[in-house]
């Protein structure tokens, strides 16, 4: 049940001040404050809290745009943004600092010259949502700016109108709202804020806008992240436990009622295995659903009347047999959990991406066949999963591409907030949650400070160069490979001399090493001027 809270209706923000509020946003960004650590954490305590205090609204937002569940909602959305808020707070200490770069990335020769990597804001970024989650992918990524140090414009679902109200208040009454602000609206408003510069854009959606998105990103050089979708194809061999197979499957496709970028579109299943599968699909339905789908308060709804026409076309236009579910009521924008039995990849429901609680079954004769059917389907969906033996597992992993996979399970590998998620090729660009996110907004930037007095070890750069020093040089940092010209490995007297005297060694001894190698360079550079 909704908590019983006010809501405002919808509100586009006009077209005509967009440009004043990201002006603005870079303005902030060059006073340097958002730099501060101690500033980001003040922030991201705020936010935090703002996510507890407005947990009613953000619960009964999600009830009235997408009909889900509080337990959903507490599970999936508010908890979760919490708890990363929390984890970004516990890290970004260690996060930000300076990363020193020693041997092996830095010759010992140079090893005075204090190289590290520093951490810093890429600078005014644009984050852009989605409806199907459209509380946790808003204001994660906005923890990852708000880590970083940048200052951000969100732009929340139009889709989920309820959220993106309530999520405008949040950010701009609890954070500053000269970092952090949000712009609703549609197309219009969208439009209007890619015409602005902006350092980072991260957009969650389809691939289809999301290819849009990186075309105008292009004309000003601007870095894009971007979580898109794809058709996830999930594998059950011969030797897989097909009632665990189903059950976890027809979970990935009821959460949220399949409005998942990561959900299953289709299965690839041994043919033989068929029959009981389909068996188990049932027995799982009936288990999680024992008054019927329909009845279920648990059961969240399609988001509007355009993606319940759109789902429905694929199966309208199926050739194939529904063997669980198919059920519909449009007044409600229901669709039943469904299952359907197809014999062609060129079958609406293998040829669309059904973002929603439909999914093809497509029998095969062998791992063979599955993994060329896939390839063929999409090439690099955003997520895959496949049960089956050890060895078959890992073949799947190996010969199939997938921005994330879960082996045995549905979408698991994105169930953690603080592990790295994100697409490859067609399903999306870079990575964030967690760590990932801060680094997302980061740029890192390599630092070496060169004392005054080291001149001398440096004579070698200047003109008029002495080929005598170069060779001094190339033998005190030179390394000579330990294979030959056909790649074969050559463990000579060399490589094992070296070994004995420790010259790779790390930690105090590595380090004393290194200091013998700068102080003889020193040594025999002094030497030969005497000459």
């Amino acid at each position: 049940m909704a908590p019983n809270v006010t809501i405002p209706e919808f509100q586009a923000t006009q077209l005509d001040v967009i440009p004043a509020i990201a002006s603005n946003a870079r303005g902030t960004f060059r006073t340097h404050k958002t730099k501060s650590l101690k500033w980001r954490l003040v922030q991201l305590r705020k936010l935090y809290w703002a996510v507890e205090d407005y947990k009613n609204e953000l619960v009964a937002a999600l009830q009235k745009d997408l009909h889900k569940s509080e337990f959903e909602s507490l599970l999936s959305e508010v908890d979760w943004v919490k708890n990363d808020c929390l984890f970004a707070i516990a890290h970004l200490e260690t996060w930000a600092k300076d990363e020193k770069l020693g041997a092996p990335v830095v010759p010992a020769t140079f090893s005075l010259m204090k190289f590290r990597i520093r951490k810093e804001p890429l600078g005014t970024a644009l984050i852009i949502g989605p409806y199907n989650y459209p509380v946790q992918l808003v204001l994660v990524p906005l923890i990852g700016a708000i880590s970083a140090g940048c200052t951000a414009v969100v732009k929340p679902s139009e889709l989920a109108p309820s959220c993106a109200m309530v999520l405008k208040e949040l950010v701009e009454k609890r954070l500053d709202a000269n970092a952090y602000v949000v712009v609703n609206g549609g197309v219009p408003e969208t439009t209007a804020l890619m015409e602005e510069k902006w350092d980072k854009i991260f957009f969650t959606g389809s691939a289809q806008v999301g290819s849009i998105i990186a075309r105008k990103a292009a004309e000003t050089l601007t870095p894009v992240c971007l979580e898109l979708g794809g058709k996830n194809p999930a594998f059950i061999t011969k030797n897989a436990n097909l009632k665990i197979a189903a059950r976890r499957l027809m979970w990935g496709k009821t959460f949220n009622s399949g409005q998942v970028c990561m959900s299953q579109n289709y299965i690839l299943i041994d043919r033989d295995s068929v029959p009981a599968f389909i068996e188990y699909l049932k027995e799982a339905y009936a288990e999680m659903f024992p008054n019927g789908a329909k009845a279920s308060p648990d059961l969240a709804r399609i988001v509007n009347p355009r993606h319940f026409a759109r789902i429905k076309k694929m199966l309208d236009e199926t050739k194939g047999k529904i063997v669980m579910g198919g059920q519909m009521d449009e007044s409600e924008l229901y669709i039943e959990p469904t299952a359907v039995l197809v014999s062609s990849t060129d079958d609406s429901m293998m040829r669309e991406e059904s973002f929603g609680p439909i999914f093809a079954i497509y029998p095969v004769h062998s791992l063979d066949q599955a993994l060329n059917v896939a390839n063929s389907v999409h090439r690099t969906p955003l997520a895959l999963f496949s049960f089956g033996s050890k060895a078959e597992n890992q073949r799947v992993l190996n010969e199939m591409t997938s921005g994330g996979a879960t082996l045995n399970d549905a979408y698991f590998h994105g169930s953690v907030n603080t592990v790295p998620f994100g697409g490859v090729g067609d399903s999306g660009w870079g990575v964030s949650r967690g760590k990932a996110s801060f680094d997302c907004f980061t740029h890192a930037r390599t630092i070496a400070e060169t004392p005054t007095w080291a001149d001398a070890l440096l004579r070698v750069r200047y003109m008029p160069y002495d080929w005598g020093r170069l060779k001094l040089m190339r033998r005190l940092t030179g390394q000579k490979p330990d294979f030959d010209r056909n790649g074969a490995v050559v463990k000579g007297f060399g490589y094992w001399a070296s070994l004995f005297l420790g010259l790779g060694a790390k930690g105090v001894k590595g380090a004393f090493l290194r200091w013998l190698v700068v102080l003889a360079s020193g040594y025999l550079w002094v030497e030969k001027r005497k000459v």
